[in-house]
């Protein structure tokens, strides 16, 4: 039974028509047109697709559509304020630390959810944060360097 859900999404409020059980993945995509977050696994374990909820890094591919009402929902394309990359964006770039970039999304969100919490984290902290995606590149000694690099511009 298809039923209206309010969501808000990078700041902008959505009415959206959709089955409760519906993912949250398949309505940023699908409905909103958010190519942000990624379908990997579909079981919650590879991180492409996650997203903030309420500043949280969370997998978006098996939370029902109707669990997220009154949450805010931040997507990779909702990092950037006024045109300007969010830190841990621009510090990805500016080390490199994308090869395939399927997991980008993934690790930029958990990056930023990261330092939310915690101004200065060490590189422990940063690999527990960032162990959540799945990145078969091999380029997550540039992706804690990216992220140790964001800590000092926020």
């Amino acid at each position: 039974m298809t039923s209206t859900f309010l969501l808000t999404v990078n700041e902008k409020q959505y009415e959206i028509q959709a089955e409760a059980a519906t993912p949250l993945l398949y309505i940023l995509r699908n409905n909103i047109g958010l190519n942000g977050p990624k379908f990997g696994c579909g079981l919650q374990q590879c991180g492409a697709c996650m997203v903030l909820l309420n500043g949280e890094a969370q997998p978006s591919c098996m939370v029902p559509v109707s669990v997220i009402a009154n949450k805010k929902i931040t997507t990779l394309e909702g990092l950037a304020e006024n045109g300007i990359l969010h830190p841990v964006q621009q510090a990805f770039i500016d080390e490199q630390a994308a090869q395939c970039g399927f997991c980008m999304n993934g690790m930029v969100i958990s990056g930023v959810s990261l330092l939310r919490t915690n101004k200065t984290p060490d590189d422990v902290q940063i690999r527990e944060s960032l162990q959540r995606c799945l990145c078969r590149c091999g380029t997550q000694s540039r992706m804690i360097k990216a992220v140790k690099k964001a800590s000092k511009n926020i």
